[in-house]
């Protein structure tokens, strides 16, 4: 087994929101990510790589271990599946909302609901757990036009603000979980490698603990 760390990052506003917290955690890269087109970062830490990755690729590349660890939303976790990963630290940091939406005053549909997203398997979920018989349509982007254009009675979607939402005539509705950012492990990794591992996760827990005004430690 390697043996180097490598940390796999989401790319986009989770990246924005982790390297201040890395910085914090004593762990920076040896240049600037957004002026470079390499994906394959060295660090300060001569045992710690970075690799920088599409969010939804991140669980992938820790579960089948091309990476020891890596940070994701909770969304991309629950669709994806968390199988062959711990998931020991909250990062605190990219916070939002998972929902339902729908044109705003509309009564929702009682019968078959059809339902635009691209977190499929947690629609899937989630509407069987309601008792609602549920058409999911995938889609990777722009859920708002869909019911807009009569594509679907809803949409299952992240929510921040909310404003995209009322810009299209639309409103949250139910909420399906509250999202932040994660840590995740390789668990094989974190067998092999914990003598390594175990303090580079608590020099992040320690920064976000920090972070949050509790004393590093706790």
């Amino acid at each position: 087994m390697s043996k180097q760390l490598i940390l796999a990052l989401s790319k986009g506003r989770i990246l924005e929101e982790t390297l201040p917290l890395l910085a914090d955690a004593g762990i920076e890269p040896a240049e600037d990510l957004g002026k470079s087109r390499k994906l394959l970062f060295d660090t300060n830490l001569e045992d710690v790589k970075l690799v920088v990755i599409r969010a939804t690729d991140v669980p992938t590349y820790v579960q089948m271990g091309a990476a020891d660890l890596g940070v994701a939303g909770k969304d991309v976790l629950l669709e994806h599946g968390a199988e062959g990963l711990y998931e020991p630290l909250d990062l605190e940091i990219a916070g939002c909302r998972l929902m339902t939406a729908g044109i705003t005053g509309a009564v929702p549909v009682h019968a078959r609901r059809r339902v635009a997203t691209k977190f499929v398997n947690v629609a899937r979920r989630y509407y069987a757990e309601q008792g609602i018989q549920a058409e999911v349509i995938k889609l990777y982007g722009a859920m708002e036009l869909a019911p807009l254009m009569n594509l679907a009675d809803e949409i299952v979607d992240i929510v921040d603000t909310g404003n995209t939402l009322r810009a299209n005539g639309m409103e949250p509705r139910e909420l399906i979980a509250d999202i932040s950012t994660r840590l995740v492990v390789n668990k094989a990794s974190m067998t092999m490698k914990h003598a390594r591992l175990k303090p580079l996760i608590g020099r992040l827990r320690d920064a976000v603990a920090t972070r949050r005004g509790a004393p590093a430690g706790e």
